[in-house]
């Protein structure tokens, strides 16, 4: 899609599972130094980079010592949940919107992948909508079959909330758990994509309930992304 002329960017937690020095990460110091509101608490936000140089792409770590820099990603060496997913999960959303504006990068579309990514077309569409980066920005979320059983504390709307998002329109997250994130990043995204050919009944009836209102997308595979490509452009046209 680059040969195309499409820029691209990749923005990811750096998860304590990646190598620093093998994938030569290093903190970009100009774009690090934000505080990142999550409740009642700040977190600083630091950034590091690494590039992929055959793909001629940048990819962005989003970290914090007390979210990410732990050995395994969502759950513990006893596959125990980390029951600060739903921060760490609000951090990245937040993290990932913070450093753009750093960046002073206005992308036409960010497209966001599973319920970790799920609050970012909220977010789009509330507290960054009259932001000149994001002015024209539109986004896609991407549902994969990572389903989990937790429930996050009740404490949880309260957390995920910012300037300009009424309680309304955070209904979806009343049931704390991952179905809630998922409904969240179908009903603001511009546009829905499956990931993968089938699903667990429970995210079946999910994509069900929202038949009428927003058209869920299955692209085709392909070696070059010729479906993404197009798919991009016509969203954005």
């Amino acid at each position: 899609m680059q040969e195309k002329g499409m820029e691209i960017r990749i923005l990811i937690p750096r998860f304590g599972v990646i190598n620093e020095r093998k994938n030569r990460l290093h903190e970009v110091v100009r774009l690090s130094g934000i505080n990142i509101a999550v409740g009642d608490e700040e977190k600083p936000l630091i950034i590091k980079v690494a590039s992929i140089p055959n793909a001629k792409l940048q990819v962005y770590f989003i970290d914090n010592e007390d979210y990410f820099q732990r050995k395994h990603v969502f759950v513990d060496k006893e596959n125990k949940f980390y029951p600060d997913n739903d921060e760490r999960a609000i951090f990245f959303c937040k993290g990932v919107l913070e450093t753009v504006k750093k960046l002073g990068w206005s992308p036409d579309i960010i497209h966001c992948n599973d319920w970790m990514t799920s609050l970012i077309p909220l977010y789009l569409k509330t507290r960054y909508k009259q932001d000149p980066v994001f002015k024209a920005t539109k986004s896609v979320f991407t549902i994969y079959n990572n389903s989990f059983n937790y429930k996050f504390d009740k404490d949880l709307l309260e957390k995920v909330k910012m300037l300009d998002i009424e309680d309304k329109m955070l209904s979806h997250l009343k049931s704390a758990d991952f179905e809630g994130f998922v409904k969240m990043g179908i009903e603001y995204a511009d546009a829905v994509l499956k990931a993968e050919e089938s699903y667990s009944e429970s995210l079946n009836k999910l994509f069900n309930s929202f038949e009428k209102e927003k058209k869920i997308n299955v692209l085709e595979e392909d070696d070059n992304f010729e479906s993404y490509y197009n798919f991009y452009n016509e969203l954005i046209n």
